[in-house]
């Protein structure tokens, strides 16, 4: 009796110990279990907060384009111009709208633009460019061709006056009506640098554009571009028939410079 007594001591005890054992053991497994989530969540980097890139492909880029005939797009058989060319490219690069308003007039003068830039209408749009495109200046010195008779120093002197005041006064409209968007100033070229006065027109030309870039580098966010380099040595290929404004392939030099400007 004794004995039987004994053994099932023995069992019992070693049933609590395995009881306690096996407490423990799960104990521990939870232990484990949440300090490991805890960890994970701890660890686990946070999801990155993503621009909607919906806003930024929807959002418009406005240009707004000045100027004379080049802007007009005179001798580009499709009549496109540069402006044209350049809307094409910007579209190739991002996926914003691009949303173009050409006021340019063919035959305009620097003084015609600087009353024109003045106006109501060209203030609004203006106010709400990024970018303004600028072509003027080959009406003012050349004249249709008029000038070519009386290359007189003085003569040009005066013109080149005349339209380095009226450039100014361009910019200053512009400016006071958008003091952020981005002025592009395009320079000249010489469609002239095949005939007999073609070392006197360049010189004049290289001048006008001298001035001109120096005068833009007064006003902020004004960048002046030049094209005299993109017709120097090939004038003939690059000009429509009239000889003097630029054919489709010369437009779309012009275009692909302004386009490697434009920054979004």
């Amino acid at each position: 009796m004794k004995a039987k007594g004994k053994w099932v001591w023995i069992v019992s005890f070693i049933s609590i110990i395995s009881c306690l054992l096996f407490a423990a053991g799960l104990g521990m497994s939870i232990y484990d279990y949440v300090s490991a989530s805890k960890a994970t969540v701890k660890e686990m980097p946070k999801p990155k907060q993503e621009t909607s890139s919906s806003n930024k492909s929807t959002k418009n880029y406005t240009i707004v384009a000045l100027g004379d005939s080049l802007t007009r797009g005179t001798g580009d058989a499709v009549g496109k111009g540069y402006v044209g060319y350049l809307k094409d490219n910007l579209e190739e690069k991002t996926k914003k709208k691009i949303l173009l308003s050409n006021f340019g007039i063919k035959g305009q003068t620097s003084s015609q633009l600087a009353s024109q830039v003045k106006q109501q209408q060209i203030q609004r749009q203006i106010k709400s460019a990024d970018t303004v495109l600028i072509t003027i200046g080959g009406n003012d010195l050349f004249q249709g061709g008029q000038t070519l008779q009386n290359l007189n120093k003085n003569n040009i002197q005066k013109l080149e006056n005349d339209y380095l005041k009226n450039v100014d006064s361009i910019l200053k409209s512009i400016r006071s009506a958008n003091k952020d968007t981005t002025i592009f100033l395009i320079g000249l070229y010489n469609p002239f640098s095949n005939l007999q006065d073609a070392k006197t027109t360049t010189a004049i030309v290289r001048e006008w554009n001298y001035k001109s870039s120096e005068l833009s580098a007064n006003y902020k966010q004004t960048v002046f571009v030049p094209t005299f380099d993109l017709f120097q040595l090939k004038v003939d290929d690059y000009l429509y028939t009239d000889k003097f404004h630029p054919n489709a392939k010369g437009y779309k030099l012009i275009a692909e410079r302004v386009a490697s400007l434009i920054t979004w």
